[in-house]
């Protein structure tokens, strides 16, 4: 996407349009209200904004490490199996902004500021119900499965997904 611009997300000064783009994304992302994400993103290793050449915001990151307290069973899967890792809780795109290169540009910028911090990056993707742009994203991306489970009875499953950092 010619002229984005990546930048920290303010917890306070965002939370309208980071909190309304996070409910547009569900349910590829949770649902959370908006005062836990104010609690949340300070607790991130990296959390970042996509801005439109215009100004508009178009896409959100948030990553943690591990020690964070944040009560996601995601995160804590990775926690109980790896030492040391970015866990890549959320990346969310706006509907007009997708497929134009701002959810690359986040992983760019992740993986260039993990380097040195984390020997790898984490993430799950939705296998039920099915997400296959971002299972295929994420592949090409570099990141292999590394397991899987299903919760809710059955009704929800995820693909864990890791990519090593050099």
């Amino acid at each position: 996407m010619s002229g984005l611009t990546l930048r920290s997300i303010d917890p306070i000064a965002d939370m309208d349009w980071f909190h309304t783009l996070n409910e547009a994304n569900v349910p590829e992302v949770n649902s959370v209200p908006a005062e836990r994400f104010q609690y949340y993103i300070p607790q991130c290793a990296h959390a970042r904004a996509a801005i439109a050449a215009d100004g508009t915001p178009v896409g959100a990151l948030l990553v943690y490490a591990p020690g964070a307290d944040y009560p996601s069973l995601n995160y804590a899967w990775f926690g109980e199996r790896y030492d040391d890792f970015w866990y890549v809780d959320r990346i969310m795109v706006s509907e007009g902004a997708r497929g134009m290169g701002v959810g690359r540009a986040f992983y760019d910028d992740l993986f260039a500021a993990a380097a040195g911090h984390t020997t790898a990056v984490t993430c799950e993707v939705n296998s039920k119900p099915a997400n296959p742009i971002s299972m295929a994203f994420h592949q090409r991306m570099g990141f292999e499965s590394v397991g899987e489970r299903e919760t809710d009875g059955g009704t929800k499953a995820v693909v864990f997904f890791r990519r090593p950092i050099a």
